[in-house]
């Protein structure tokens, strides 16, 4: 069936503009999610005739009064009208249909060649040798994506000679879905952890009066399980169960909002695709409610569901994730933000308990905070110390060196250690190189490279009376000055990857503050170097005119503490998400 018209964002379920629907024979319901249409039907489905022999050629034509794009046609025994497609088809315009293989027939079904939009189509159905005594032709009609109409029959044809029989009272060929419910109130917390387990982000979140609160909960009633799942969006809610921390091979559960119309559905993802629509309906006692922002739904569905393997059973232990999205007229497109996932894994019919869980996975987490200690606290102390007590302490040694190059060394070497531990996890994570690269990972790798460089250049680097000992300084300065402009942008660029999302705008107010505390310190201590303060001017003139190492450690204290909040600000940001 046809997909969205497109652009960057509109990744769809499942979509099929080239018509082959051949996923979709037995239910005949496209999985473009969303529920059919129960209005009036403005299309008609028709036959040239109500008799037929083994072998006659029966016209079949589908119209209508508005244009459609997609549409699949078959034919069916009347008496089994949810069995499998009977007999074959010829085409009369090519240009429009194709012929599909269903049910190992092939030329069993007929669908559309492209979107194009039309208004009426026709085939031709061979009636087979053995044919039913009764047949019903049966099409689904895309009029556009998520608005579609299922199974529109047309008039009973019978072969000649016999008699048709009964229409069984449980033979779908309404298009009507499973009714669905009007939710009256919100959810609330009251069983959490005692009859139901529940999962908040944030943590302790309240669905019935937070409304930035995404809530999940479960219970156990009999065999099977009620589930309830809240969250402010316009777009869509969703959670999955997975055997693993990794998107994909997951068993998904989709409430998403179409126009003030919320729909509810189970879905299955694939590798790293988008969740393919279930082509059964196991969901029962569906309710949902969309109001202010937020979209709740409610479903129940059986523990096991054997015949639909993609069904994990809910005896097993999976993590959870829960995410959210936007979604246009009924067509969900790829999460903005990393889905939250639980700690470890949960039986869902287990115990009742609180579930826990993070939008950041803990490899990641130390990734970031790693980073930010190599650059925001030992760079910069290491940085800040030599520019400062280079000239003091000239007659003591530290393992043989001067007491300001040990310090300087110590920490840029730290640096790098930390540097080098930090730039291995995401590949670790990642389990190699993403294959969806970003400008963060690339500016991550210039920085590394850069880091890696100054302990290279100053192992190399001329005696200090050497002749060429001035480039050494000026390169061992540019390198390592770039190097610090780089990681500030690299770490600003990465606050918003998707596997470490920190809030905005907190997060990059603080380290903006780091930057202008950073810049401020180190043009207070250009001046001083240069020597334009003048005496008696200010407490801090004073202070940095005296040629005394105990004022100057005042000040180093001054700048470390100034970092450190930041840092740790930022670190309980990484720790909060």
């Amino acid at each position: 069936f046809p997909g969205p018209r497109s652009g960057r964002s509109a990744n769809c379920i499942t979509s099929y503009r080239n018509g082959k629907v051949e996923k979709v024979c037995e239910s005949m319901v496209p999985r473009h999610g969303g529920e059919p249409n129960t209005t009036a039907i403005p299309y008609t489905l028709t036959v040239d005739t109500s008799e037929f022999s083994p072998g006659d050629h029966i016209q079949v034509t589908l119209s209508g009064s508005v244009h459609f794009e997609g549409f699949l046609i078959e034919a069916r025994d009347l008496a089994d009208v949810d069995g499998p497609a009977i007999g074959s088809f010829m085409l009369l315009n090519p240009a429009v249909s194709q012929l599909l293989k269903c049910h190992m027939i092939q030329g069993s079904a007929v669908s559309q060649t492209s979107e194009t939009r039309k208004t009426e189509v026709s085939v031709v159905w061979n009636a087979p040798t053995g044919a039913p005594s009764a047949v019903l032709f049966l099409a689904t009609v895309v009029a556009h994506y998520s608005n579609f109409w299922i199974k529109i029959p047309s008039p009973v044809i019978t072969q000649s000679g016999m008699t048709p029989p009964s229409i069984s009272s449980t033979s779908s060929t309404s298009s009507a879905p499973e009714t669905t419910a009007i939710l009256l109130q919100p959810f609330s917390l009251e069983g959490c952890g005692v009859w139901k387990s529940c999962l908040q982000d944030p943590a302790g979140c309240d669905p019935s009066t937070d409304l930035d609160c995404f809530f999940l909960s479960y219970r156990v009633e009999g065999q099977s399980v009620q589930f309830e799942l809240s969250g402010t969006t316009h777009g869509y809610v969703s959670f999955a169960l997975s055997e693993d921390e990794w998107m994909g091979n997951d068993d998904v559960y989709l409430c998403v909002n179409n126009g003030g119309h919320v729909h509810v559905e189970a879905a299955y993802a694939t590798g790293r695709s988008y969740p393919e629509a279930a082509d059964k309906n196991v969901l029962s006692d569906v309710g949902w409610r969309a109001a202010g922002g937020v979209i709740q739904c409610s479903f129940r569905r059986a523990v096991d569901i054997p015949q639909e393997p993609q069904r994990f059973s809910l005896t097993h232990p999976y993590f959870l994730f829960l995410a959210q999205g936007i979604a246009q007229r009924g067509q969900i497109n790829k999460h903005e933000r990393q889905p939250f996932i639980s700690a470890q894994r949960h039986v869902i019919t287990g115990t009742p308990e609180i579930v826990t869980g993070s939008h950041s996975p803990l490899i990641m987490k130390c990734h970031g905070a790693l980073m930010l200690i190599a650059w925001m606290m030992s760079a910069s102390i290491g940085t800040f110390f030599a520019g400062l007590f280079k000239p003091d302490w000239p007659e003591k040694t530290l393992f043989g060196q001067k007491v300001w190059f040990q310090v300087h060394r110590g920490l840029m070497w730290l640096t790098l250690a930390l540097m080098i531990a930090g730039f291995i996890l995401p590949f670790v994570y990642r389990r190699g190189w993403s294959t969806e690269a970003t400008a963060h990972m690339c500016l991550g790798c210039i920085v590394m490279a850069l880091t890696v460089i100054q302990p290279i250049m100053a192992a190399l680097r001329p005696a200090p009376d050497s002749s060429c000992r001035w480039i050494f300084n000026w390169l061992h300065w540019g390198v390592g000055n770039t190097a610090e402009v780089f990681a500030v942008v690299t770490i600003f660029v990465g606050m918003q990857q998707q596997s470490l999302c920190l809030p905005l705008p907190q997060s990059t107010g603080i380290l903006s503050g780091f930057i202008v505390w950073v810049a401020f310190s180190k043009i207070i201590l250009v001046i001083y170097k240069l020597g334009l303060f003048q005496r008696g001017e200010m407490i801090l003139t004073h202070v940095l005119l005296q040629q005394d190492t105990r004022c100057k450690m005042i000040a180093l204290a001054i700048f470390v503490t100034g970092i450190s909040l930041f840092l740790i600000a930022l670190l309980c940001s990484i720790s909060a998400i």
